[in-house]
């Protein structure tokens, strides 16, 4: 279902992430915080800060 990335995982994220009801942002946090070692290294950490960034500025805005 998934790539390489997540074959040592007992979960898959999409599995949590939907089992879960959790919206895209938070998910996509979940995702590249996940795989951030067998994958993307610290590039995806950065992808997981830019989706942290936008859901405080969307927050902020509601707030």
């Amino acid at each position: 279902m998934a790539g390489n990335h997540y074959k040592n995982l007992k979960i898959q994220p999409i599995e949590y992430i939907h089992a879960n009801g959790i919206p895209f942002a938070e998910g996509s946090v979940i995702k590249y915080v996940t795989r951030w070692r067998e994958k993307g290294g610290t590039k995806d950490l950065e992808k997981a800060r830019h989706f942290i960034d936008l859901l405080i500025e969307l927050e902020s805005r509601n707030g």
